[in-house]
């Protein structure tokens, strides 16, 4: 903008002073031709009082020489110019300064021919005999009555006017060089003047384009430039509104996008992945970054994906199948690949939505394998009933001994099918999260004595040690009900699974300020490796004949990992067969 502001200033100076150079060359030319038109009608005036008062001759030139040439002498002190006396037929017959014997024939001279035509004439010349520029005025007198006119000529030297025009060009170039210093300064107050609010409105726009709205032009004038201020501002307030509504509507979409469960890929027409949100990030294994602006055959993907993509181009319709996906880690994936047809516009690309249902399918497989699990347990109790029922029935009730072996089986299969179905409702409630938990502070130390000697009698039978390790002075804020219930249900299983002579150890301890952990071991059975990630699992058994024997239902776990997730508590497992398991539980000391 300083160079703009330069050239325009330039321009300026430059135009001022080639108008002052033409009007001092206008100035100097008129100058001279009035000075010279005006020393004309002087000497035209003072030649016609020499004509009045001039005593005229005629005759041969060689004895009209002496007259004319006197003549001229005189008058040249009068007239201060040299002045000639011209027969009409070009014949110089005197003048004042040359010898008129030795001049040329005048007839020829433009003056004389001017006036000689025109009654007056004049020309400007250097003198071939003075050798310098003089001026010649020439007018016809009549000399001779009835004869050809004689012709005066009056000549002055040109150097007082020449000299006049070198100090008109003197003063014209000092004033000029005043005017330009003035026009320069003027011409820069002018320039700054203009281009000042320019240079602001320049920057303002570069903001704006830069994605700085808040830029505005400070206008200090409403002229045609302050409009312009008016109008950058305007646009701004504009731009600054629909940027906000822009940049609002794609935090709402990002947010919306980043925080859906199902997995959104947008691919255009070309083929090219326009958009990828978190979710298809972590199910496909492919970060956006590496995918947006590429085509999406480049996806480190498996080949049926591609094919259903590019058969959704092929179709443009739109496309449903689940897929099982092995990378970067197996998954059963419902892909939807929908045609993308904007409002009066051609086909634009495909847009595919990726729905991981491989924990819904395995819901379904679970609440499938439960049905057949308790109709299958439910089931044998009954069959069992049914079946002893029958024998005494059959006639076996009048064998005293037979019967009350009977009666005692179908006693204890029928408290079996109590505790099965018990079971089922607890933990069908517990699901739901139709048990409402009451916490309250526990004294763990108490807590774990009281539920510690509810299975020593248990214990006792079997010869097994229990042993408790307790960090003393801990609290906790829980259901005392459920957390006894997980408790006793974790060390009955540690009794029911441990062989005579073996031990069951509980420890507590607390983890940090905010944490408690307890852990229940057992020198019993074990649980092999590939058990492990399914023992928590609604009739899940490791050995179904043993734990049928020892009264399970196969619901136990599945209740205490519920009631300690309630808790917001973790439960894990480890274990090694023929060596023994332990269990532990961390809860939160505070809810």
């Amino acid at each position: 903008m300083n160079s703009f502001r330069t050239r325009l200033t330039l321009i300026m100076i430059g135009m001022i002073g080639l108008s002052v150079v033409a009007a001092g060359l206008f100035m100097a030319k008129t100058y001279k031709e009035n000075h010279i038109n005006a020393l004309e009608d002087n000497m035209v005036r003072e030649m016609q009082i020499i004509s009045a008062k001039m005593e005229w001759r005629s005759g041969e030139a060689d004895s009209l020489y002496v007259h004319y040439t006197e003549e001229a002498k005189e008058l040249k002190q009068y007239t201060g110019a040299r002045v000639t006396f011209i027969r009409n037929d070009g014949v110089v017959l005197g003048d004042s300064d040359w010898n008129p014997r030795e001049m040329d024939n005048h007839l020829d001279r433009t003056e004389v021919r001017k006036a000689l035509e025109s009654g007056s004439g004049r020309a400007v010349r250097a003198s071939e005999t003075a050798h310098q520029n003089m001026m010649y005025v020439a007018i016809p007198v009549e000399a001779v009555p009835n004869d050809e006119p004689y012709i005066i000529r009056l000549a002055m030297s040109l150097d007082e006017v020449e000299q006049s025009i070198r100090n008109l060009t003197v003063v014209l170039v000092v004033g000029l060089l005043v005017l330009f210093l003035v026009a320069a300064l003027v011409s820069y107050r002018i320039a700054s003047g203009l281009t000042k609010p320019l240079e602001q409105i320049t920057k303002v726009a570069k903001r704006i384009k830069n994605m700085d709205y808040r830029a505005r032009v400070k206008v200090a004038k409403q002229d045609e430039i302050g409009e312009l201020g008016n109008a950058i501002n305007a646009m701004a307030d504009s731009l600054q509104v629909q940027m906000a509504r822009i940049r609002q509507n794609e935090n709402q979409l990002e947010s919306v996008l980043d925080n859906m469960i199902n997995g959104i890929v947008m691919i255009d027409h070309s083929g090219k992945v326009l958009l990828m949100n978190k979710r298809a990030e972590e199910v496909l294994g492919i970060s956006a970054r590496e995918m947006v602006g590429r085509h999406y055959s480049e996806a480190k993907q498996q080949y049926e994906l591609s094919q259903m993509i590019q058969e959704s181009f092929k179709s443009r319709e739109q496309l449903h199948e689940e897929m099982t996906f092995y990378f970067p880690e197996e998954r059963l994936l419902e892909l939807n690949l929908v045609p993308i047809h904007p409002e009066g516009s051609e086909f634009a690309g495909v847009l595919l939505v990726l729905q991981d249902v491989s924990a819904i399918r395995r819901l379904e497989r679970m609440r499938s394998e439960f049905v057949a699990n308790v109709s299958h347990e439910l089931k044998t109790p009954i069959t069992a009933v049914k079946g002893f029922a029958e024998t005494l029935l059959g006639g076996a009730v009048n064998d005293p001994e037979t019967a009350k072996s009977f009666l005692q089986i179908i006693y204890d299969e029928s408290d079996r099918l109590n505790r099965l179905i018990g079971d089922i409702l607890e933990l069908s409630k517990i699901e739901s999260r139709r048990v409402p938990l009451v916490f309250s502070p526990v004294e763990v130390d108490s807590f774990i004595e009281k539920s510690v000697k509810l299975v020593e009698s248990e214990a006792a039978r079997k010869h097994i040690a229990l042993a408790v390790d307790m960090e003393p002075g801990l609290y906790v804020e829980a259901d005392e009900d459920r957390l006894r219930q997980i408790v006793m249900n974790l060390l009955s299983n540690g009794i029911n699974y441990t062989p005579e002579g073996g031990r069951v150890s509980l420890r507590v301890e607390g983890i940090g300020d905010d944490h408690i952990r307890i852990s229940i071991s057992d020198t019993g059975i074990g649980i092999p490796k590939k058990d492990l990630p399914r023992i928590f699992e609604r009739f899940y058994r490791v050995d179904k004949a043993r734990s049928r024997s020892s009264g399970g239902t196969g619901l136990g776990l599945s209740i205490v990992k519920h009631l300690v997730e309630l808790h917001k508590g973790t439960i894990s497992v480890t274990s090694e067969v023929g060596v023994g398991s332990t269990f532990v539980i961390e809860l939160p000391v505070l809810q």
